[in-house]
């Protein structure tokens, strides 16, 4: 496929999914989620589109786009493996856990692994804080991690 079609191809998926929200009451961040929810992430070439569409700039776009940490503006590993950083799972050692999790896959918070099998993000609040310290793999929500759990985690993400 090349750069062309790639081009043509986001503007055609984005595009369809644009129109078929555009019209809500505060279309962007949905848009955004659907954009993602297609690609992975959300393509740089889609911005314009989406700023044409609501009557924005691209600088509004990029800026709600990068302020809220969900969005991803490059493909994600096949698992995203998110590990709580709030006050209270620091408390109970989340900080050893994550340092010991960016050991075990070679990576540090934001990147992917060279086979592309998970990406490391941190999130700031989890909700389980009476289950700290916590993480969630693929959308589904770990708590009371220790050493060896994690290192379970790590082996389920790996896979």
């Amino acid at each position: 496929m090349s750069l062309n079609q790639a081009a043509g191809d986001v503007a055609t998926r984005a595009g369809t999914i644009i129109d078929s929200m555009k019209s809500m009451e505060g279309p962007l961040l949905p848009i955004l989620h659907g954009i993602q929810e297609e690609f992975g992430y959300v393509p740089q070439d889609a911005l314009p589109l989406i700023a044409k569409a609501l009557n924005l700039s691209r600088a509004e776009v990029h800026g709600v786009m990068t302020f809220y940490h969900d969005y991803r503006d490059h493909p994600a590993g096949r698992h995203v493996l998110k590990l709580c950083r709030a006050e209270a799972c620091q408390s109970m050692g989340g900080d050893a856990l994550a340092e010991r999790v960016k050991q075990l896959l070679g990576i540090d918070f934001h990147q992917t692994t060279l086979d592309g099998s998970v990406t490391l993000e941190p999130v700031y609040c989890l909700g389980l804080c009476a289950c700290s310290p916590t993480a969630m793999l693929d959308g589904e929500l770990h708590g009371r991690l220790d050493a060896e759990s994690i290192e379970d985690l790590v082996k389920e993400a790996r896979q």
